[in-house]
């Protein structure tokens, strides 16, 4: 997949999700007024098969598209070069690093999820509205997705995210070890593991609008 055609992915998108928002018939969307927002991601490490659950508090959020404002893995030397700095400006941390299914190097999520009502969908049929509770005394957060639907239905499944983190000591996980030639993924492959790394796979929902405050 090129670089290009990365872009056009996330512009069909952005169509697709404007139709799904106006065509499907869900319940939910039906009873509730919504507003549209600007398309955000959610990552999250919930089973696939679960329609609620614990754990939120481990989820983040993209506001911005992380795609575009991404550093592909040949340019790695160069972001060192620039100190660490991007050039649209987000800070690369060498002891917790991103990757997308293409192999850009992604800015991190939002860390935890802000509680409240979120329009996930997976970009092709799924639509649901995902809740998040407030933070319990211990920090845990609840989810729950409505219309029966799971975190599988609802996953949009040509976006991969993987977290890097150092299974050792501090600034041996770096992206220099990672294999170019793995991307771009394929959906359902898995991200390479890379050396000195811990890796997470988080699943990617899709955001396209937020409940109406009553």
């Amino acid at each position: 997949m090129k670089h290009s055609f990365n872009f056009t992915r996330r512009q069909w998108l952005t169509s697709a999700i404007g139709f799904l928002a106006t065509t499907i018939a869900s319940p939910i969307v039906a009873q509730t007024k919504f507003r549209r927002i600007k398309t955000q991601y959610i990552a999250t490490l919930a089973p696939s098969d679960k329609s609620f659950g614990t754990g939120a508090e481990t989820w983040g959020i993209w506001t911005v598209d992380p795609g575009p404002i991404g550093v592909w893995l040949k340019f790695y030397k160069a972001l060192q070069k620039a100190g660490n700095i991007a050039p649209s400006g987000w800070r690369f941390n060498i002891d917790d690093w991103w990757l997308d299914e293409n192999g850009l190097i992604m800015k991190a999520p939002q860390f935890p999820i802000p509680p409240g009502g979120y329009y996930v969908t997976n970009g092709e049929k799924h639509i649901s509205l995902l809740m998040i509770g407030k933070p319990d005394t211990m920090g845990k957060q609840t989810w729950s997705l409505s219309d029966s639907k799971t975190i599988a239905d609802v996953t949009h499944g040509p976006c991969r995210s993987a977290r890097y983190r150092p299974a050792g000591e501090t600034g041996t996980c770096s992206p220099e070890y990672a294999d170019r030639t793995a991307f771009p993924l394929k959906p359902g492959e898995t991200p390479p593991l890379v050396t000195g790394c811990n890796r997470e796979e988080y699943a990617v929902l899709i955001v396209f609008g937020k409940p109406m405050e009553s």
